[in-house]
């Protein structure tokens, strides 16, 4: 039954891929909407198929094609690949099933029909990437995952902010892959085999930390991790709402997963290792909640709580390896446990987050905040699918953000087994800025939903706008349940699973909220007037509300723009204007808030600048005559050739 599942998946997915691509240019409405079912059905058989190994816990093996002894495309799908592989499937089906009316009235059928190619493509790249045996058939897969996810994200490549947030991208996905290169090449020089195993031994302490920092910076690169977190909010912005639906909510937990397979299960994991991950972990969810709370534009704000959220899963992923040095398996368990939870939960409100803003954006032309405001009357069923979303990234019981985050407080609420000072020190600082991270996600997501769904609409296109059509509210749909199901029913859920971590049974809690929910409901029926009064509400003496009286999101983020100052690099400029020479008759002004791209200038347009200095200084070295020419061409050969023997 799994080879099945297995087959029909992969074959369906590049029938659609290959029929979409042969007929391009002549694929009309119908035909692209029967291709998108026939995806939506191979990722549900996809969806089978990891349940099945999961829950079996069985191992599935299975060899595509041979290209050479040692090269070959075979897969070995154990219980951790099947997780994730669950996880991108459930994610796809939500995602496609929003592209069947998503972008109807948006670019040409040809647009149309190759974004359905790429999309089927990217997913089922994600699908064997994660499936893999061996490095070999890990990164040809990762490569297509990224240039099928580039091409996506280029859809709109007339636009400057377009091909400025694809030349990150595909710079920054390519650096990620000469790292994993790299990385990989040494584990073969080791072991004599591409296949992804347990090293048994014989491998120095100095090549096997030169191997893990390889790979922590390829898989963090893709994953997002801070400094290296560039390229997400342009790409993620600049992509269509269902393809970064599927970037932050699985493409990034490919790279998670590739660092939890090779860190944890191949290379056996030294403290130190453990003591990075962490740190990162720590500084990338703080200044992604940070850097997501000054942003107006919508799809920006998310792209840096997916940094966050990465972030939160680096710390149940450092803490299961500094547990592990110590002897504590139980907690470790119980940290890893958590951080693989917050991956499915990240995954799931997530991708709801971006289909719901991919809604908005899409009836009201913009992704600026600060020109939406009363959507929810307009948009019910879509503000209340967002509202669960936030309420979720927010960790806020019942939902499922609360477990996962819950379990991660546990292991650091009891790192005090550790008994080394140092160490306890340096859980107790990365506890304190997790603490301070949660509350700013809550205070973000009362931004975010309060500047798009409440108050009066700030503009035009705001105040006409519709609800969007049902499969749009379908996908989203999907995703809202599980939210809601893996909060109420963790507790179960953990412990079918196998997994007795000590974590609140939230279904009596789920109950009574349900509860009151009702009785407060048919109170206020009972007791309440049934006679209906319109009057405006008090507005402090003055005679008209109106859309610029509210709260904007510029006013909400000031106070925490200038706490953090220091950060941000924030300057307030004002601009005045006034009737007279003595500037006493004001006349109009302007004024904002503006933040210094630290990262942006401070690291990589540095770095670029170095590149191209020296990329220019290597171009004068190529005017020289055919004899030289000659001598860089045979000094390269013995180079590559001491490389090989060096390595092989």
């Amino acid at each position: 039954m799994p080879t099945i599942l297995f087959l029909a998946g992969v074959i369906t997915f590049l029938t659609v891929t290959f029929l979409s691509l042969i007929g391009v240019a002549r694929i009309r409405r119908f035909e692209r909407q029967v291709y998108l079912w026939l995806a939506i059905l191979s990722s549900f058989a996809f969806c089978l198929f990891s349940l099945n190994v999961f829950t079996s816990d069985r191992t599935f093996t299975a060899t595509l094609y041979q290209l050479l002894p040692t090269l070959q495309f075979s897969f070995l799908v154990d219980r951790t690949a099947a997780f994730f592989m669950g996880i991108v499937s459930v994610v796809s089906v939500s995602a496609i099933i929003y592209s069947l009316r998503y972008g109807d009235h948006h670019g040409t059928d040809k647009t149309k029909n190759l974004s359905v190619a790429l999309m089927a493509l990217f997913i089922l790249a994600m699908l064997l990437g994660v499936a893999s045996a061996n490095t070999f058939s890990l990164l040809f897969f990762w490569e297509v995952m990224s240039l099928t996810s580039f091409f996506l994200v280029m859809q709109d490549r007339d636009k400057k902010e377009t091909q400025k947030s694809g030349l990150f991208y595909f710079t920054m996905t390519q650096m990620s892959t000469v790292f994993l290169l790299f990385g990989f090449l040494l584990l073969y020089g080791v072991t004599g085999s591409f296949n992804i195993q347990p090293i048994s031994g014989g491998i120095s302490e100095g090549l096997k930390a030169v191997i893990f920092l390889a790979l922590f910076v390829g898989f963090g690169i893709k994953a997002g991790i801070m400094p290296f977190h560039k390229w997400l909010p342009y790409a993620h912005s600049a992509s269509p709402s269902n393809i970064s639906a599927l970037m932050s909510g699985v493409m990034i937990k490919v790279a998670i997963y590739g660092l939890i397979r090779f860190t944890l299960f191949t290379l056996h994991p030294e403290l130190w290792w453990g003591i990075l991950i962490l740190i990162f972990g720590s500084v990338s969810a703080l200044l992604g909640v940070i850097y997501a709370l000054k942003e107006h534009d919508l799809k920006k704000l998310l792209a840096y709580h997916s940094i966050e959220n990465i972030g939160i899963i680096l710390l149940g992923i450092g803490l299961y390896v500094i547990f592990s040095h110590y002897g504590l398996s139980q907690l470790a368990l119980l940290a890893l446990i958590g951080g693989l939870f917050h991956t499915l939960n990240h995954a799931l409100f997530k991708s709801l987050l971006f289909l719901t803003a991919g809604s908005v954006i899409q009836v009201t032309g913009t992704r600026n905040i600060e020109e939406m405001g009363g959507l929810l009357k307009r948009m019910p069923a879509t503000g209340f699918l967002f509202l669960i979303g936030a309420v979720s990234i927010s960790a806020l019981p019942p939902f499922n953000g609360f477990v996962s985050e819950l379990m991660i407080f546990q292991s650091f609420f009891q790192s005090f087994q550790v008994g080394e000072p140092f160490v306890e020190f340096l859980l107790f600082t990365a506890l304190a800025m997790f603490a301070l991270t949660s509350a700013m996600a809550a205070a973000c997501f009362v931004k975010a939903f309060g500047m798009v769904f409440l108050a009066l609409p700030r503009s035009k296109e705001a105040a006409g706008v519709k609800e969007v059509p049902l499969p749009m509210l379908i996908g989203p749909g999907i995703l809202a349940a599980l939210c809601v199901f893996l909060g109420i029913f963790s507790y179960q859920i953990l412990s079918f699973a196998g997994y007795h971590l000590g974590t609140p049974d939230l279904l009596p809690i789920g109950g009574l909220m349900l509860l009151f929910l009702g009785l407060t409901i048919a109170l206020v029926a009972m007791t309440s007037s049934r006679k209906t009064r319109v009057s405006e509400t008090w507005g402090c003496g003055l005679i008209s509300q109106n859309s610029q009286m509210e709260y904007t999101a510029s006013g909400f983020s000031e106070p925490i723009l200038t706490i953090f100052r220091p950060i941000y690099r924030t300057s307030k400029p004002v601009k005045l204007q006034f009737w007279d020479r003595n500037k006493v008759l004001f006349k109009s002004g302007e004024g904002g808030v503006r933040t210094f791209k630290i990262f942006e200038e401070k690291i990589y347009m540095p770095l670029v600048h170095f590149i191209q200095r020296l990329s220019e200084k290597t171009a004068n070295t190529q005017d020289v005559d055919l004899d030289t020419h000659i001598l860089y061409a045979f000094v390269t050969i013995i180079v590559l050739l001491v490389l090989a023997w060096w390595v092989l």
